[in-house]
């Protein structure tokens, strides 16, 4: 089943999208301000964004490009009012899969949604992840770090996968305990800080990085 994140601040528009998506059976998420947009769709969660551009906080195309800037593949539908030949072009060069102006017909969208899944399913899928000489391969589950074999638990696994797919990029604890955890910890539980240390321990401590009062970021 297909994930979908609906990022709109008219409750009235995002309710409607959502029920739509809902009832051709695929799972949403709606949030209604730009700098959740962008903590979300970091997480990896999702298979398809439904970006509006006029949003609280971050706007749309800032979303767009720092998704884009952060490595960030997840197929982008922009939904806006704004219907210029040069929004439409700034948002296409700036990492959109597709643009469509309100208001819109729902049918018109759902046609797009799963034009743009069916797209991103026939891409040939990544499965060796790598940066610099650390490398996790996503099939056999292996790691190796500097030419050696790295066994991994499951737990950390997932969080180097995370790391890997977000090499240089901040991350911030409460975006490691959404995507590795799935669900949300005690703000004063130190259970992220617990696994850097065991990755460290198992690739050397200079691989993943602490920025202080904001989170970690996995060095090349």
């Amino acid at each position: 089943m297909n994930r979908i994140l609906i990022v709109e601040d008219e409750e009235r528009i995002a309710s409607f999208v959502e029920k739509g998506l809902r009832s051709n059976g695929f799972t949403t998420t709606v949030v209604g301000d730009g700098d959740a947009a962008y903590e979300y769709a970091l997480t990896g969660g999702f298979d398809l964004v439904v970006l509006d551009i006029g949003l609280p906080g971050r706007d749309g195309f800032t979303v767009l490009r720092e998704l884009r800037e952060a490595r960030v593949t997840v197929p982008v539908i922009v939904l806006t009012a704004r219907d210029s030949v040069r929004d439409t072009v700034a948002g296409l060069e700036g990492g959109a899969d597709d643009w469509m102006t309100k208001p819109f017909r729902f049918e018109e969208l759902l046609a797009r949604v799963r034009l743009r899944l069916r797209t991103a399913a026939r891409a040939p899928e990544v499965t060796v992840l790598r940066s610099g000489s650390l490398t996790l391969d996503l099939r056999t589950r292996r790691a190796r770090a500097d030419e050696r074999t790295v066994d991994l638990t499951a737990r950390e696994f997932v969080l180097l996968e995370l790391f890997l797919r977000h090499p240089g990029q901040v991350l911030s604890r409460e975006q490691i305990l959404s995507h590795v955890w799935g669900y949300d910890f005690d703000p004063g539980s130190n259970i992220v800080d617990v696994y850097v240390r065991a990755l460290r321990k198992k690739l050397g401590a200079e691989r993943v990085q602490t920025v202080r009062g904001v989170g970690y970021r996995l060095s090349a």
